[in-house]
């Protein structure tokens, strides 16, 4: 089994932070998204990694090789030409089965049992939304397999969204169907996307399921950011508990970097702090801090505080890239 994710957009919704770091690798509760994400396959039998990557892709094979001991493949993507594109270029490595998964998108509770079955080609993981028009939806007949999927429908009838998550039996056929899509120029909004090639999948006769997930989370844009660093402080990746610190109000749920200084601070609620971060005199809430950050007597509230930055002075809300100064 293999795990493919696509990652080679340019992430400008979480600029000024993407101008200097690949979005699957800003941080959120003490470790990349990318770390997130792959935990959640943790207990599933992933035989190869590829991903595919596109601005600043070394740094993710730096991250990838520093970090984690898998077999891992890299494809660059380095023209923005859709999903389906992305997964074309792939193509050599899309044999057997296959995951895939869009990498600023968190889940939990993602049924992955009976994959296996016969006469099950594939599976389409979604989640049930208030208002599903500014998202993808698949539509499914009375036994739950997908018949089509459709990019930011103007109905809100199917409020079953696609989350980017997909399981595809034989990589092959879906290698095929981008193939397909892009010798018939097919496209969304002048891109190809990968939902129009599972809806060629679909027309050739592939049985695939749609199943709800219990979770989803979004990394895409700051203020889903915020969400996410919340889900994930309160489910697991709090640590408040472990370090003593006198002096320090901690109101959890945080995250703390073992190697942080933290002296006469109020911090928390939903605050992570990373590596070699000093902060004195100061009070955070809700606010990522990322690695070598200096801050002394500030007021922070749903800010996003990227690496090497010097903050001195009073109450604001920030979303500030790295190697920066405010005064």
């Amino acid at each position: 089994m293999k795990l493919v994710i696509p990652m080679a957009g340019l992430g400008t919704r979480m600029r000024p932070h993407t101008w200097t770091r690949p979005k699957p690798l800003l941080p959120v509760a003490g470790k990349p998204m990318l770390g997130h994400i792959l935990e959640r396959f943790r207990n599933l039998p992933i035989s190869e990694y590829v991903f595919i990557v596109g601005w600043l892709g070394e740094q993710v094979e730096a991250y990838l090789r520093e970090n984690y001991a898998i077999p891992a493949h890299f494809v660059e993507q380095k023209e923005q030409l859709g999903q389906a594109h992305a997964f074309w270029l792939a193509r050599e490595h899309l044999t057997g089965p296959v995951f895939t998964m869009w990498v600023d998108t968190l889940f939990d509770d993602a049924d992955f049992s009976g994959l296996d079955a016969e006469g099950l080609d594939g599976v389409i993981y979604t989640y049930e939304v208030e208002d599903p028009r500014r998202f993808g939806v698949v539509e499914t007949g009375a036994d739950g397999f997908a018949t089509r999927l459709i990019e930011k429908p103007e109905s809100m009838d199917n409020k079953n969204v696609l989350i980017g998550l997909y399981y595809f039996r034989e990589g092959e056929w879906l290698a095929r169907a981008c193939e397909e899509l892009m010798a018939r120029h097919i496209q969304t909004k002048g891109e190809y996307y990968l939902a129009d090639a599972i809806n060629l999948m679909l027309e050739q006769g592939a049985r695939i399921q749609a199943r709800p997930t219990g979770v989803w989370q979004d990394t895409g844009k700051p203020e889903t950011t915020f969400i996410t660093h919340r889900y994930l402080l309160e489910n697991g990746c709090e640590n408040s508990f472990e370090t003593p610190r006198p002096g320090v109000t901690i109101i959890p749920p945080v995250y703390i970097h073992p190697r942080a200084v933290i002296e006469r601070s109020v911090i928390g609620p939903y605050v992570s702090i990373g590596q070699n971060v000093q902060v004195r005199d100061s009070i955070l809430r809700d606010t990522i801090v990322d690695e070598g950050v200096e801050i002394e007597a500030v007021m922070l509230e749903e800010s996003i505080i990227g690496r090497w930055v010097h903050l001195a002075g009073h109450f604001r809300k920030l979303n500030i890239g790295d190697s920066s100064v405010e005064l």
